[in-house]
């Protein structure tokens, strides 16, 4: 049967890129579409070209409803299992179901599928016992090839960062097991602004005063206690009502207007504030038959604001939005990001959505900060290249005033390396071969190993490495060790030999030389050092102590240095580099 839609370049190429990659693996996929890029349609089309029986998963009634209607507008039947929807059919070839009911129900569904579509996916934790994790393990039980694909717009979670590991454009965004191993297609959101698939977000700073929440305790999430939000907000009343005075003055103009509150008594107190009979709040605790009902009303424009508290980030849609009020605090840039999202569906005279964030939350909306969290306040992306595979990483790092990258925070090159001719496609276990190239590294005591700066054994003999908090602490106890925490390097060159004089904080100095006509000297130099050089940016063998010189403010400084007292002198013994750990280093509060 033929589509009743055509669908959008973007949408067959996602469509396009689910089929090359599950005719070549079985391993999970994700797929990355703004909101209101038309995720349902993907999904429709890939249910339609199906020929064995798939299960499309989602966590509200509102998204299984609005998948199930985009694939019935094929002509087609398929299944609804959700017990908010009052509905438990799942002997079509596509059902669209709740997570929540086919987890209670799991009895039921000991077919066997040859597909499972997660839209949402960012909600798939890396829990075994997770409700998606029970579901996936279930139905592999019954076909070990079951292909998991997910659709979000956000790919990431709060706690864990990026939600697969291999981005199909030839980088790595993690080392660590995922919930999905691979991205095989995404668009940015610029891209759907540019070419008038959304509307332009309109982000203005508040002209009033904002909350500051940055003093509040955060748990392992980032978020913060209700209690704690509670207190804050009650001590700032006339914040608030100055927000929502600003709020409605710049309403004026505006046909919609989503606010989102901390907490719900602050959704009572911004309410309070507002003209009754323009304004609904919605809460978790509201009846669904009651929420249904002012949802309802907001969207037939019966309602001009729409205050709510952790709910209507997803699934809910009401183009005519133009104006989103974010007065609650978040770490999380999913939510962030779905949040602005309920206000860039287009929708008739619709110009722009105006968002103003009122609780400092600074997030970049084009450019969100996830995967490594930012070192500090003043750190930018920044390119660097990979001397080994010649890649160009993306890293936290700072510029010059000429755009140069003068300090970067990356650790291990995130490029994935072309498989050499004749050989197969993939590496290990059927998976990308990332390269081994370190910018930051502990090299191994027994076999000379590069390995990531918080490995306690070596990746290549398996020995275990030093800890170096381990290695401080050893040596502060020694009476005859003197630790200093390095502020910096200075050079001499007297003929051949190198002296290097390493400063530390308080004033103290401890000092060694390399003489360069000695080949075993020169080695170790370039092996501490010359590896090093430029941030490991631009690895160097040096031939002469002049040569170092010239170069010298690219030259590394350790975090610590270690010696030993020999008769009349101190001794260098060891060179702390790239220190992650409990001991403060140079300069740091």
């Amino acid at each position: 049967m033929n589509a009743p839609f055509t669908l959008r370049p973007y949408q067959q190429e996602a469509v396009d890129a689910t089929l090359r990659h599950f005719r070549q693996s079985d391993e999970s996929a994700v797929i990355v579409l703004p909101t209101g890029a038309g995720k349902s349609l993907v999904i429709a089309e890939l249910a339609r070209l199906a020929r064995r029986k798939i299960l499309v998963l989602t966590h509200v009634k509102e998204l299984v409803e609005q998948n199930h209607a985009k694939y019935q507008s094929y002509g087609l039947v398929g299944g609804i299992f959700s017990a908010g929807l009052k509905r438990k059919e799942n002997r079509h070839q596509v059902t669209f179901a709740s997570v929540q009911s086919v987890s209670a129900n799991l009895g039921q569904f000991r077919d066997e599928y040859s597909l499972v579509i997660i839209d949402e996916c960012h909600r798939v934790s890396g829990d075994e016992t997770s409700q998606y994790q029970r579901i996936i393990e279930l139905l592999r039980q019954q076909n070990d090839s079951l292909k998991v694909l997910g659709l979000t717009a956000t790919p990431y979670r709060l706690a864990m960062g990026w939600i697969y590991r291999y981005h199909y454009r030839g980088f790595v965004r993690s080392e660590e097991e995922k919930p999905f191993q691979h991205c095989i297609y995404e668009l940015p959101l610029s891209y759907m602004i540019n070419r008038g698939y959304l509307t332009l977000p309109e982000l203005v700073n508040a002209a009033v005063a904002q909350y500051d929440f940055s003093a509040l305790p955060q748990d392992r999430f980032g978020e913060y206690a209700e209690k704690d939000v509670n207190q804050l907000l009650s001590k700032h009343q006339r914040v608030t009502r100055a927000i929502i005075e600003q709020v409605m003055d710049l309403a004026v103009e505006r046909k919609g207007v989503m606010i989102f509150a901390a907490t719900v008594e602050h959704a009572r107190e911004i309410t309070s504030y507002l003209p009754e009979y323009e304004t609904a709040m919605v809460t978790g605790a509201t009846e669904l038959k009651d929420r249904d009902l002012l949802i309802q009303r907001f969207k037939q424009r019966q309602l001009k604001y729409l205050v709510n508290v952790s709910v209507l980030t997803t699934g809910f849609d009401a183009p005519h939005v133009d104006f989103i009020a974010i007065l609650r605090p978040t770490q999380s840039v999913s939510l962030y990001q779905q949040i602005v999202g309920r206000g860039l569906r287009l929708d008739e005279g619709k110009q722009d959505c105006l968002v103003i964030d009122y609780a400092g939350n600074h997030v970049n909306l084009h450019h969100p900060e996830v995967g490594e969290p930012k070192p500090n306040p003043d750190s930018e992306p920044v390119q660097v290249f990979c001397p080994g595979c010649g890649f160009a990483n993306i890293f936290w790092g700072k510029t010059d005033g000429d755009g140069r990258v003068i300090e970067h925070y990356g650790r291990r090159c995130q490029g994935l390396l072309e498989p050499a001719e004749g050989d197969k496609p993939a590496g290990q276990n059927g998976r990308p071969q990332q390269c081994d190239y370190r910018f930051r590294f502990k090299e191994c005591p027994h076999c000379g190993g590069e390995n990531d700066i918080a490995a306690r054994n070596c990746h290549q003999c398996h020995k275990a490495i030093i800890d170096p908090d381990d290695q401080l602490r050893d040596a502060l106890r020694l009476k005859d060790a003197m630790v200093i925490r390095c502020a910096g390097i200075t050079l001499s060159v007297n003929d051949s030999k190198l002296r290097i004089t390493y400063h530390g904080e308080d004033g103290e100095e401890l000092g060694e030389s390399f003489d360069f006509s000695k080949p075993g000297q020169r080695t170790v130099f370039n092996k501490v050092f010359g590896r090093r050089f430029a941030n490991s940016q631009a690895p160097k063998v040096f031939s002469s102590a002049d040569e170092v010189l010239e170069l010298q403010a690219l030259l590394p400084a350790p975090d610590f240095v270690i010696a030993r007292k020999q008769k009349h002198y101190w001794q260098v013994q060891e060179r702390v580099f790239d220190y992650q750990g409990h001991y403060r280093k140079a300069n740091e509060t």
